[in-house]
C-alpha cells in the first residue's frame, strides 16, 4: 500500500512539472532569433518588442541575428531549437510563408512551430518610373496590356515580394512583363527611379520617399485601406483592381510542443508591448500597422499562417518561382 501511494505521488509530481516551470518561467535570458542582419525593419521590430519585453518578464531578451536564404537558416535554428519558451522565431510573409514554397527546407513551416503572436502589417505601393504614360492605374494596365512582355518590373530576387506580387497583378490583370532581379530592392528601386525599369511594387519604406521626390510616381496602394503616411493615394479598390490585397507581416513562433502556459505568458509579454505607446510610435515610423488586439493571439496568427500558405504556394508554383 504504501508502495503504491509512493508511486501514485510521483506520478503527480511528474504531471505538475510542466506547470510548475511555467509558474517559474523565465528564470534566464529569452532568445529572439532574428533571420537577417542587424539594422533592417524585421531587426528593428525584434529590439523595439525586445526592449519592453525585458520589463514584463523580468529576464532580458536578447537579439541574435542569423543571416542567410533569405531567412531560412534563422528560421531553422528555431525549429530545432528546445521548445521550452527560451527561443522565439520573428519572421514575416516571406520567411514563415513565401520561403516553403521557394526553398527545399528542412523543417515544415506548419508542423514545426508554434504560433506565438502576429505583430504588425504593412501594405506596399504600385509605382512608376515618370515616363510611363499613364496617370492613373487603369491607364497603368491598359498601357502594359498594349505593350505586352515590353514593361518590366525590377525585383530582389526569385521568390522576393516585388517578385511574387508582379506575378499576382499579372494574373489579376491580364498583363504580361518582365522581371528584372536586383542584389536587393534598394538596387531595384534606384534602378526605377534612373529609368531603367518601368514599374516596382515595393514597400513605402523605401518608395513613398522618391514619390514624395517627385522622382517616381504611385498608381495605388494595396490594401482596403489608404495610408496615414501618404492620404493622396488610392486604395486598389478605389483604383480599379478591387481586392488586389497585398502586405508583409510580421509575427513570432515557438519550436513545436511549447508548454501552452509558456506561450501564454509569452504571449502576454508581445500583447503589453504592442500596447505601449512608444512600441507603437517606433513601429509607425517604419511603417508598420500593429494587429488590432483581438488578432494577437496563438489562434489569430495559426489561422493566417495556414490561410496565406493556401493563397500564394498555388500561385508561386504556377509560375514556376523556385530557388534552389
Amino acid at each position: 500500500m504504501k508502495r503504491l501511494i509512493t508511486v501514485l505521488a510521483l506520478a503527480a509530481a511528474v504531471a505538475a512539472v510542466p506547470g510548475a516551470l511555467a509558474q517559474g518561467f523565465p528564470t534566464h535570458p529569452i532568445t529572439i532569433v532574428v533571420p537577417f542582419a542587424a539594422g533592417g525593419p524585421t531587426d528593428v521590430i525584434a529590439r523595439t518588442l525586445a526592449q519592453h519585453m525585458h520589463g514584463s518578464l523580468g529576464q532580458n531578451v536578447i537579439i541574435e541575428n542569423v543571416t542567410g536564404a533569405n531567412g531560412a537558416i534563422g528560421v531553422g535554428k528555431v525549429a530545432k531549437s528546445a521548445p521550452d519558451g527560451y527561443t522565439i522565431s520573428i519572421g514575416h510573409w516571406s520567411t514563415h510563408v513565401i520561403n516553403g514554397a521557394v526553398y527545399p527546407l528542412q523543417y515544415d513551416l506548419l508542423k514545426d512551430f508554434e504560433p506565438l503572436s502576429l505583430i504588425s502589417t504593412n501594405a506596399y505601393l504600385i509605382v512608376a518610373r515618370n515616363a510611363v504614360p499613364a496617370s492613373d492605374l487603369k491607364g497603368f494596365i491598359a498601357w502594359l496590356k498594349a505593350n505586352p512582355d515590353k514593361a518590366s518590373e525590377g525585383t530582389a530576387g526569385a521568390g522576393s515580394p516585388q517578385h511574387v506580387s508582379g506575378v499576382f497583378f499579372q494574373n489579376a490583370t491580364g498583363t504580361r512583363f518582365q522581371f528584372i532581379p536586383y542584389r536587393g530592392a534598394a538596387p531595384a528601386m534606384a534602378a526605377l527611379v534612373g529609368g531603367e525599369i518601368d514599374m516596382i511594387i515595393d514597400d513605402p519604406t523605401s518608395s513613398l520617399p522618391q514619390v514624395r521626390a517627385g522622382r517616381i510616381k504611385a498608381f495605388a496602394v494595396t490594401s482596403p485601406t489608404r495610408l496615414a503616411a501618404a492620404p493622396d493615394v488610392p486604395t486598389v479598390d478605389e483604383a480599379g483592381l478591387p481586392k488586389f490585397y497585398f502586405s508583409r507581416w510580421h509575427a513570432l513562433w515557438l519550436p513545436k510542443a511549447t508548454p501552452k502556459d509558456v506561450t501564454a505568458k509569452l504571449n502576454a509579454a508581445v500583447v503589453a508591448a504592442l500596447a505601449d505607446a512608444e512600441v507603437r510610435s517606433r513601429l509607425a515610423g517604419l511603417g508598420q500597422d500593429i494587429f488590432p488586439r483581438a488578432q494577437q493571439t496563438p489562434e489569430a496568427l495559426g489561422a493566417l499562417h495556414k490561410a496565406e500558405i493556401e493563397k500564394w504556394w498555388p500561385i508561386i508554383k504556377a509560375a514556376g518561382i523556385k530557388v534552389e
